[in-house]
């Protein structure tokens, strides 16, 4: 079979390797779709941090089971599956409590450790998920972000009736915009730069829009909102006007979250985060709850996963796929890799 490899920043070749024979635990997949998301494209440009080479990619992903281990159970020969990219200790405190997510030795798959950019893939059985025959492979490929963002929703708690604001509409704060609007929210905000992801938004069901490259982020929040303005903000940008926007015009007492993986050191105004009394709040990847409600959100048609795919590139486009991204910056939501021809 072909593995894609990542030998350096900027440089995939492909190898001929032997399809792996799946363990006693493990299933093997069919790998069908990969999606790239911006810490590939950081991968791609040598500014992951935690990333060195060579690496295979490949973390958003849907595909079907060809074969199963001897011990393997609750599965069979035909389904179709997305994957669960973490690979967690089970050990450590975090694991043992729940919260493996935040484990203390993760490792994700196409990062720190392999991931799945090949024609075939062993993994473990527990790290599989089934997806309905109604949902297709391309949205498949896509339930690991949306389980990102249903993650990010649910460090609110409930949100039925609150007044919601996403900074940034790109792949991620439109999946927290739709699921905010999908988990009960009376009204979403998305705020954004690009009038190309504005539009986006709005076509996939969000009413609420403000450009802040021509409009005042404080004055969208008060004409949208009223003087209570917003219960919740969520910061899905990740930079230094962003997260200083939500402080600067988040009500009193309100909450914040940060989605966004911020690139560099923040400079923030912690003062009037705490003389406002500020309930700023972090979100890392999801758990197994998130992908199960992702799923079910796009099962019952709540997410609209389509609008955001951008374009297909074959496994053997992989690198002109980055290179399409790089120079569709811009108008470029989500780029998905047909690895089966």
């Amino acid at each position: 079979m072909l593995q894609q490899v990542m030998t350096e920043p900027k440089k995939i070749v492909f190898r001929e390797i032997p399809i792996p024979e799946p363990k006693e635990q493990e299933v093997l997949v069919k790998i069908m779709k990969i999606g790239i998301c911006g810490s590939d494209i950081h991968v791609y440009h040598g500014t992951h941090p935690f990333t060195s080479y060579p690496i295979t990619q490949g973390h958003e992903v849907s595909g079907e089971i060809v074969k199963l281990g001897n011990k393997v159970e609750g599965f069979c020969v035909g389904q179709k599956v997305t994957i669960e990219p973490q690979v967690t200790c089970g050990t450590c405190y975090l694991c043992r409590t729940g919260k493996y997510n935040l484990c203390e030795n993760l490792k994700v798959m196409g990062f720190q450790t392999t991931g799945t950019a090949s024609e075939y893939f062993a993994v473990d059985a527990d790290k599989i998920t089934l997806l309905p025959e109604e949902i297709s492979y391309d949205e498949g490929a896509m339930i690991e972000p949306l389980a990102v963002a249903v993650h990010a929703v649910n460090q609110s708690g409930d949100i039925t009736d609150k007044n919601i604001v996403i900074i940034g509409a790109g792949p991620i704060g439109n999946l927290v915009a739709q699921a905010a609007k999908a988990k009960g929210a009376r009204s979403v905000l998305v705020s954004d730069i690009s009038e190309c992801r504005l539009e986006i938004v709005r076509e996939c069901g969000i009413d609420l829009v403000v450009n802040t490259k021509s409009k005042d982020f404080g004055e969208a929040v008060l004409e949208c909102f009223g003087k209570d303005k917003a219960d919740i903000i969520y910061d899905c940008a990740g930079n230094d006007v962003s997260i200083g926007q939500a402080i600067k015009y988040a009500r009193k007492g309100s909450q914040i979250i940060l989605v966004a993986v911020f690139g560099k050191m923040a400079n923030v105004d912690l003062a009037v985060l705490n003389d406002h009394e500020l309930d700023l709040n972090t979100t890392m990847m999801y758990r197994h709850e998130d992908y199960l409600e992702a799923i079910q959100l796009v099962k019952d048609k709540k997410i609209n996963l389509v609008r955001l795919m951008t374009n297909h590139f074959s496994f053997k486009q992989y690198q002109e796929a980055y290179e399409y991204i790089d120079t569709n910056k811009e108008n470029t939501m989500k780029v998905l890799i047909d690895v089966q021809e």
